[in-house]
């Protein structure tokens, strides 16, 4: 091996060994970049379950309340109908003051506003508790294309290096802003573009 092909030989190492540090700091900054979209992730689908389960509960409440209400609905119209029927004013009260309690408690079981535990406040816990699982879901989404993009774009980079096809670096540099693009999306536009 000849002075100048031993020169040309080292230069190509060095190139190569140049090359090669860019892509592990590809590499380490696509795997930085995963491990946010996945924590972000993690935590958007946590949220998620957590607000469906509050959702559930909350139409649960609402079920046994609107059950109660037609309960005593029911009770106060039968009661009406005892009260044509009686004859003694004793009874007549009686039953007047019990159809009455009765339809107080149907109108606080329908809108109860200082304890949130009418049906209509149920109602509207329930459906803001559904919006927050919907927005939940939809950024676990993104995140998790997010990630899917990051470790796609690791394995180009990776690639590179072992066949040096730089063309799979810049593939995985536009993965990267894939990557990056939905995970901006995730975070504060989850609903601008529909993944389910």
């Amino acid at each position: 091996m000849s002075a100048h092909e031993s020169m040309e030989h080292a230069e190509h190492a060095e190139h190569a060994s140049g090359s090669n540090k860019k892509i592990a700091l590809l590499i380490a900054v696509l795997a930085l970049f995963l491990a946010i979209s996945e924590t972000l992730g993690k935590g958007a689908q946590t949220e998620s379950i957590s607000k469906n389960v509050e959702a559930a509960n909350l139409w649960a409440f609402f079920q046994a309340k609107s059950i109660r209400r037609t309960v005593v609905i029911t009770a106060a119209e039968q009661g009406k109908l005892t009260l044509g029927s009686a004859t003694d004013d004793a009874a007549k009260a009686a039953v007047q003051k019990q159809v009455d309690d009765w339809t107080k408690t149907a109108q606080r079981y329908r809108s109860e506003p200082e304890t949130g535990e009418g049906t209509e406040q149920l109602a509207e816990k329930a459906k803001h508790a559904e919006h927050e699982r919907d927005e939940a879901t939809a950024k676990y989404h993104h995140f998790e294309l997010a990630s899917a993009a990051f470790q796609i774009g690791i394995v180009l980079a990776s690639a590179t290096i072992i066949t040096g096809m730089i063309a799979l670096a810049y593939v995985a540099g536009i993965l990267t802003l894939a990557g990056l693009l939905m995970t901006s999306l995730g975070l504060w536009w989850p609903h601008l573009v529909h993944l389910h």
